[in-house]
């Protein structure tokens, strides 16, 4: 796992792919937002772009949907253990270029996604920090993937709460 510098190319990676989004969900798609470290310029990050989808509930996305984004190349991946998403992965597991996170529209997951995005943008000594702390859990977790993660759960928590209130 290498968090590398930021890349103004990263935001037009995003473009192209939510064109071709919104048109594999043009019948349910409500909102499409470029989120994770990728949306934040300036921080560093893993060279993967997130994006979320947003829908009026999950029960809309059919298996069409589901077929038109894989002829995109995104791979739905079931993840039981995150209700609230439904979760595509495209590129190879491990080494994906582009991750679909479709949420609620406007739901607490939906919302708590742009809260920390923004924070990040709009604060540039907490996006400091946070880069500051993916560089650290990188080289700790530099195989382990889910450890990474699972260290930066407290900090984006924390920010959450804070942007919440």
């Amino acid at each position: 796992m290498e968090i590398t510098e930021y890349n103004p190319e990263w935001v037009e990676s995003y473009l192209t792919e939510r064109e071709h989004i919104m048109a594999a969900l043009h019948d349910i798609c409500l909102g499409m937002e470029h989120i994770g470290s990728t949306a934040v310029p300036g921080l560093g990050a893993k060279s993967l772009i997130d994006m979320m989808a947003g829908v009026s509930d999950l029960q809309v996305v059919q298996r069409e949907h589901i077929d038109s984004l894989s002829v995109l190349g995104y791979e739905y991946m079931h993840k039981p253990d995150f209700p609230e998403r439904l979760f595509f992965r495209k590129g190879q597991w491990r080494a994906g270029t582009h991750h679909l996170h479709v949420y609620k529209y406007q739901g607490e997951a939906w919302e708590d996604q742009l809260r920390f995005r923004n924070a990040l943008r709009h604060d540039p000594r907490l996006m400091q920090t946070y880069d500051r702390l993916k560089r650290e859990l990188a080289q700790q977790f530099r195989h382990d993937r889910v450890g990474y993660t699972s260290a930066k759960a407290s900090f984006i928590q924390s920010v959450i709460q804070s942007a919440g209130l």
